[in-house]
């Protein structure tokens, strides 16, 4: 009974003499989900017929002028006057996309319609999106980025810190890029210059963009190298060691003298350490008013889960004119730099050929790198200890070599 009223009342014609007519087309609305849509329809001359709104695609009758048919409690309908027309659709879904068509119960019938395009901002499918990852240097990430929205969104690669983004190919030909465009992000043979936070950027017109941060950790052993592995000071005077250290996951440091002992902060030592980059860190050793006990060899030392390496380096005194003689004969080695040691160390026993060869188990001598990656200077080895003999070449000799 009651569609046979709506038919009727909307089959009812006007007693003009003359036809209504749209003055403006209704236009097309792009609409974020969650906001309102309004469909305006204006009409000339409406006399005593009547305005409708259908939803072309479905054919759901909306409204017949003041009355809304639908069950969608989100519809309405609204006019200023006979000429004004609107269809209001509030918090606007995905399924109300579509044609929606203005109607006037005319014989025949005139309708006009519009388009209703009903736009999402993009969102990270976090289920589908890599975490973030570890890898050895030289190994291969793969990053997955996956979004969703309405239009389809792009998604573009761009590192936190600015720095250009590595490219590979198959034959290992390096693209250096600031943005990369695609869902999957592959770095092959990463190095440690490579780690750091990723971003993985959607967008697809409609704001606002969404990202996600992933962060690289590149894994390797600790590599130690020193500005200076001979640094010389006058005696009352500060001096400042120095060591940099590339590890990472971050390494362990510290400095330690000949004898073994831990250099440790006091009123003579301060050790400092600054960070240089989320692998890089600076190791630095002031000696306050040098004294002859403060000469010979410092060692930095860095060590991490995959590895331990140290550099030497030796504190040597620089002399004025005005030196004791005494002095002078204490450490003749510091004033002839040319002069060169030649170090024995004396063992109970274990090494090879016996008890005092100098010489470890695999061949090595115990003077010697404790990793691989220890780097120091030949040329100035460290003071020697008791249990070793020294020659020393002093300049005589250096004047018949260049004669």
């Amino acid at each position: 009974m009651f569609w046979i009223s709506v038919i009727l009342l909307f089959a009812l014609k006007g007693c003009n003499g003359y036809q209504p007519k749209f003055t403006e087309p209704i236009g097309n609305i792009t609409v974020p989900v969650g906001r309102e849509a309004i469909f305006t329809c204006y009409v000339h001359g409406l006399g005593g017929y009547r305005v409708g709104w259908v939803k072309a695609d479905t054919k759901a009758i909306q409204a017949i002028h003041d009355h809304v048919i639908t069950h969608n409690a989100r519809v309405s309908v609204s006019h200023t006057d006979d000429s004004t027309w609107n269809l209001h659709i509030k918090n606007v879904q995905e399924e109300d996309r579509g044609q929606y068509m203005c109607q006037i119960n005319t014989d025949p019938m005139i309708s006009q319609m519009g388009y209703l395009d009903v736009v999402i901002p993009p969102d990270i499918i976090y289920e589908d999106t890599s975490g973030d990852v570890m890898v050895p240097e030289g190994g291969t990430v793969k990053l997955t980025c996956r979004a969703k929205g309405y239009p389809k969104p792009h998604v573009l690669w761009r590192r936190e810190d600015g720095r250009e983004i590595v490219i590979k190919d198959a034959s290992s030909t390096k693209t250096k890029v600031t943005t990369y465009q695609g869902e999957v992000l592959r770095l092959t043979k990463v190095s440690r210059s490579e780690m750091g936070a990723y971003l993985c950027i959607g967008s697809n017109g409609v704001p606002p963009s969404v990202s996600k941060r992933i962060t690289v950790s590149v894994h390797f052993h600790p590599v130690i190298s020193s500005p200076s592995q001979l640094v010389g000071a006058p005696k009352g005077t500060e001096v400042k060691l120095e060591c940099n250290v590339e590890a990472f996951p971050k390494s362990i440091n510290y400095w330690v003298r000949e004898s073994g002992d831990m250099v440790i902060t006091s009123d003579k030592y301060q050790t400092n350490s600054t960070i240089k980059s989320i692998f890089e860190d600076q190791m630095v050793l002031t000696i306050k008013s040098v004294e002859k006990y403060d000469l010979g060899s410092y060692r930095c030392i860095a060590k991490n889960s995959l590895g331990e390496v140290e550099s030497n380096i030796r504190l040597y005194e620089i002399r004025g004119l005005d030196s004791d003689e005494d002095d002078e004969i204490y450490d003749l080695s510091d004033l002839y730099p040319e002069s060169y040691t030649e170090t024995h160390h004396v063992h109970g026993g274990g090494g090879t050929g016996g008890g005092g060869g100098g010489v470890s188990e695999n061949g090595v001598g115990d003077y010697r790198n404790r990793t691989k990656h220890r780097h120091h200077m030949d040329a100035y080895p460290p003071t020697p200890s008791p249990s070793t003999s020294t020659r020393l070449v002093p300049p005589f000799y250096r004047t018949i070599e260049y004669l």
